[in-house]
């Protein structure tokens, strides 16, 4: 049976870094990435480590293996990931609030475990976990990747602005 709770292990940790290596964009084919989607960043223990004690990250488990993840990156890590600056940047531009929202970082599910709902308890276990003052969830979304696009809107994100950088499109959207 899958659970939901905040990372709190280094385990924990470490089984987050397995699954995105597995998932990430240079280490899938052309095809794995059209079907199944792809991850961009690639995080280090360290970093992971520093995210979690500010906003511990939610974690599928089934027996005790992470199966899925969704990272929590409070907006004081803005300037901590080179690829994600030009999304706070962005961020910066159209929120009115600056101070209510926890990004998510980054989403992976499990080749044997999608299409369970796990993406929405995910988020639904985000949303109950946020710091008092958050109520809202930003992320965005590589517009090649067609998946997460899709799996987003489906439980109720909405965008807030496309943009360019590094020769990608993103879509940057929130859930409220």
């Amino acid at each position: 049976m899958i659970h939901y709770a905040q990372a709190s292990t280094l385990n924990h940790l470490e089984q987050i870094l397995e699954l995105q290596q597995q998932n990430l964009y240079k280490n899938l084919t052309a095809k794995e990435k059209e079907l199944e989607g792809f991850l961009t960043v690639e995080h280090t223990l360290s970093i992971l480590k520093e995210m979690n004690d500010a906003c511990g990250h939610i974690i599928a488990l089934d027996n005790e293996k992470v199966v899925a993840y969704a990272l929590c990156m409070h907006p004081m890590f803005a300037e901590s990931i080179e690829v994600l600056k030009p999304m706070f940047h962005e961020i910066n531009k159209v929120v009115k609030d600056k101070g209510n929202y926890m990004v998510m970082g980054q989403i992976c599910i499990a080749k044997s475990h999608r299409g369970r709902g796990i993406f929405r308890r995910l988020y639904k276990t985000m949303k109950e976990k946020l710091p008092p003052g958050f109520d809202t969830i930003i992320t965005e979304v590589d517009t090649k990747n067609q998946r997460s696009v899709n799996a987003h809107k489906a439980v109720g994100f909405t965008e807030l602005k496309k943009y360019s950088s590094d020769g990608k499109d993103w879509l940057l959207i929130s859930l409220s």
